[in-house]
């Protein structure tokens, strides 16, 4: 009796255990949704401010355009260094430190007065932004590998709302509200969040997955030159996911600037029924996002990835091609469906193989497709045709599931991970 009542409390006490990591790990993926759709809320409040601050410095369209390359250009540079500055503190301290900047530098903006002094702020703005990306999708990669579950998704599902709302509710307050106080009650917001969401990060360290089990003569070697030739072949493949990610954030990039007015000038459509283009592609791009752990679950990374490059494909050359409006708007439709989970699965994968570098990399390409689209776009416009433009898309989202079907031997699971020898 006493050696099964030893037995008995052994179990509870494993019982225990398993469901307090269970529950460690819920707290971390709440948490992380909620900085998540804090990003999207913040970037999306500020971009609906640019008019107001145009007026406001006074540039032309070509001074503001010069000026608005400043968040890209601080992004970009700090996504770079991010994934060393997370590889020394954890992702979990970077995460909230950014959050901290971002809430801080957003109502930079509004204080400038000229077009180089925005430029300026807005190196500082996007610095935070890029940052805070890098920093929290690390996070989201060492979370999903503990959890085991395809779950990437759900994040960037998190953001697509998160600007969704932004948008929203800066367009209700635009007409009432200064772009300084309206962007510093974002500061507000963004500080609060970041105090009640922030420890629930900073009191837990990124889960680890479990390590494999190697045991036998010669095990310990035969990890190291697996490692080793591992790392050889890392770089590169962590690259091909980069190229996917910029693949598909170029057609971001392109719908956002280009959409409404292929529907205008190409398709007639009025002016309400091209506003539309655009936020169809984004509710099905976050539909596509919210079903993505289930999608994901059952045809696997790779196989998503295939299918969703081929649907944007085919959603594009519709959009782009289409002989009416309505037509092009189902087009946006199918492709916003197609594109929803590639750039978060990339990012993973990249992630998964390399850590917050990879994620670093993976980003910052991605990042520049999204910067590359709409210039594209428009060059190709001018010597050729915008529907014909536009069906660069529908050919990068195709080289997207190529290279995806190229690198479905894959594995997610670094192989310089620490292994642990059994006797």
């Amino acid at each position: 009796m006493p050696h099964l009542n030893k037995v008995g409390t052994a179990v509870s006490e494993g019982d225990d255990a398993d469901l307090a990591a269970r529950s460690s790990l819920s707290r971390l993926r709440t948490a992380l949704t909620v900085f998540f759709a804090l990003d999207g809320f913040m970037f999306a409040g500020w971009v609906v401010r640019i008019p107001a601050i145009k007026d406001q410095t006074g540039a032309s369209e070509s001074d503001l355009g010069l000026a608005l390359l400043g968040v890209s250009a601080g992004a970009v540079v700090t996504m770079v260094f991010t994934g060393r500055l997370c590889q020394r503190f954890g992702s979990h301290p970077v995460t909230v430190v950014s959050a901290v900047l971002l809430s801080l530098s957003i109502v930079l903006p509004p204080q400038a007065h000229s077009a180089p002094a925005l430029g300026l702020v807005l190196l500082v703005f996007g610095a935070a932004y890029g940052s805070l990306n890098v920093s929290m999708n690390s996070a989201a990669v060492d979370l999903v590998a503990a959890l085991r579950r395809p779950v990437i998704s759900s994040f960037h599902a998190a953001f697509s709302l998160g600007g969704m709302v932004g948008a929203g509710l800066g367009g209700l307050v635009a007409g009432g509200l200064s772009p300084t106080v309206h962007l510093l009650l974002l500061t507000g917001v963004g500080l609060l969040v970041t105090a009640v969401t922030g420890p629930v990060l900073l009191r837990q360290r990124a889960p680890v997955p479990v390590p494999v089990s190697v045991s036998g003569p010669g095990a310990e070697a035969s990890v190291a030159h697996t490692a080793h030739e591992h790392r050889r072949g890392t770089r590169r493949v962590v690259l091909l996911f980069g190229v996917i990610a910029l693949c598909t954030a170029y057609g971001e990039g392109a719908m956002a600037d280009w959409s409404a007015l292929h529907l205008t000038e190409d398709l007639d459509a009025s002016p309400g029924l091209a506003a539309a283009g655009y936020s169809l592609f984004a509710l099905a791009m976050t539909a596509g996002r919210l079903s993505g752990t289930v999608l994901l679950e059952r045809l696997g990374q790779n196989r998503a990835l295939v299918l969703g490059g081929l649907t944007a494909a085919l959603g594009m050359l519709l959009g782009a091609l289409a002989p009416t409006a309505w037509a092009a708007l189902t087009g946006f439709a199918v492709a916003g469906l197609g594109l929803a989970n590639i750039f978060p699965v990339a990012v993973g994968r990249a992630g998964a193989l390399a850590g917050p570098g990879g994620v670093a990399t993976a980003s910052t390409l991605g990042y520049g497709g999204m910067l590359l689209g709409p210039p594209a776009i428009g060059f190709l416009a001018d010597w050729f045709s915008l529907p014909l433009a536009l069906t660069t898309v529908a050919l990068l989202a195709a080289a997207a599931a190529v290279i995806a079907h190229a690198a479905r031997h894959v594995s997610a699971e670094p192989a310089d991970r620490p292994t642990r020898q059994q006797a």
